[in-house]
């Protein structure tokens, strides 16, 4: 072979990088396909700045939501019947001016509940949501004062 420094009864030690490009091309192409599948619709929940919003926000003003360990579900204090809530947060954010609704569950529930709840009020009208902690909560936790 002309211009070639190897000699035709040695072995060849070059790696041939040829099938290392064509696999990461197709895993490039894999993920190219699947990322936007990735991708899943949620609720975007801020950790919470208590030492900055000391002050700032009226609790009094928004909707409050409360989600005891029996199940029971309250909004501003009221007990809300089985499959009452869409309603009785309907009438509750239309009385509120900031459109905030605040929900506080007790240790026993399941998030999924909580989760439910913030979608109920969501589709009720709702701008901001809140998930607010007791001051129970807090001292069990030992950040409570």
């Amino acid at each position: 072979m002309a211009g070639s420094t190897q000699r035709s009864d040695e072995p060849i030690t070059d790696i041939n990088v040829t099938p290392l490009v064509d696999v990461c091309l197709v895993l490039v192409i894999i993920f190219m396909a699947v990322a936007p599948f990735a991708l899943v619709a949620g609720i975007k929940v801020l950790e919470s700045r208590a030492k900055a919003a000391e002050g700032k926000v009226d609790l009094d003003e928004n909707v409050r939501v409360k989600l005891t360990e029996a199940g029971v579900i309250t909004v501003n204090d009221a007990p809300v019947a089985d499959g009452g809530l869409p309603a009785a947060l309907a009438g509750a954010l239309l009385k509120s001016k900031d459109k905030m609704v605040t929900v506080t569950a007790d240790d026993g529930n399941r998030v999924g509940q909580v989760v439910d709840i913030l979608d109920i009020a969501r589709q009720a009208g709702a701008q901001k949501l809140a998930i607010l902690r007791t001051e129970e909560e807090k001292k069990a936790d030992g950040k409570g004062t």
